[in-house]
């Protein structure tokens, strides 16, 4: 049986979109994910997102990392699946969806999504630097040289750390730039780095006020995938209005074997 698939980047974290509105796609077959991500045996893509039917909701996005397996949220993704939704007449410019942390409303204008994060209420420091759950876990390392980090060694190291056991968890290696940050990101289920993380923007934004080193949001964020901008209202305990901002842009489209 064949399926049709988009594939979608948004600053160059890609994705296979897939309607599954008729749930034809076996969400628990993890094989058949990793194969649809392979780079060299099939369409290739950092996660496998599905649009699935939901009450009150345009859609249910499901997102799995290239591992196969079910992931938390993803915040390039999503930008992503409400560049697919709309693209697909699933929702208009303003929409609606729940994805594995809750609900999140997108705004389209051409190309850009502007896309709202859940409140974020899980902060601690660790060492001088941040332990933020924005939808999925990051800890935020401040640098003055992301450039020349090796991101896959030293994110690697973290990820698997006693400090972030059992689930382990991202790792964004930040630097402070004149007019905003440049953030390098080590994905868990990628288990490498991809060239943008849209939750571990959004930690590294938030970190970089919460440090000192910004006054407020907005946060300009350049990735090596491309430029992003993150909103939000920092409290002493809650940060609340986030929104992620930037391109998700459609690549191509086919057909693939699902059996």
């Amino acid at each position: 049986m064949t399926t049709a698939f988009n594939k979608y980047q948004g600053t160059g974290n890609d994705f296979i979109i897939i309607d599954n509105r008729n749930g034809v796609f076996n969400p628990d077959n993890s094989s058949l994910i990793q194969r649809l991500c392979d780079r060299r045996f099939g369409i290739g893509a950092d996660g496998l997102i599905l649009i699935n039917k939901k009450e009150a909701c345009d859609f249910e996005m499901i997102y799995f990392n290239s591992d196969g397996h079910k992931g938390t949220m993803c915040g390039n993704g999503g930008r992503c699946a409400a560049a697919f939704a709309f693209k697909h007449k699933i929702a208009g410019r303003r929409q609606k969806f729940i994805a594995s942390d809750g609900i999140h409303e997108a705004e389209i204008e051409n190309d850009i999504v502007r896309l709202s994060m859940c409140d974020v209420k899980k902060i601690s420091k660790k060492a001088g630097n941040y332990f933020i759950d924005t939808g999925s876990p990051h800890f935020v390392v401040f640098t003055t040289d992301a450039g020349n980090t090796d991101v896959s060694s030293e994110g690697r190291k973290i990820r698997w750390s006693d400090d972030f056991k059992p689930g382990g968890t991202n790792v964004n290696f930040v630097e402070i730039l004149e007019n905003g940050i440049y953030v390098r990101t080590f994905e868990r289920g990628v288990e490498d780095e991809t060239l943008s993380c849209g939750t571990g923007v959004t930690a590294s934004a938030i970190a970089s006020v919460l440090s000192g080193h910004f006054v407020s949001a907005p946060v300009n964020v350049r990735t090596r995938g491309g430029d992003l901008k993150v909103e939000f209202v920092a409290g002493p305990s809650l940060i609340t209005d986030i929104r992620l901002c930037g391109p998700a842009t459609f690549v191509f489209e086919g057909t693939i074997d699902i059996e």
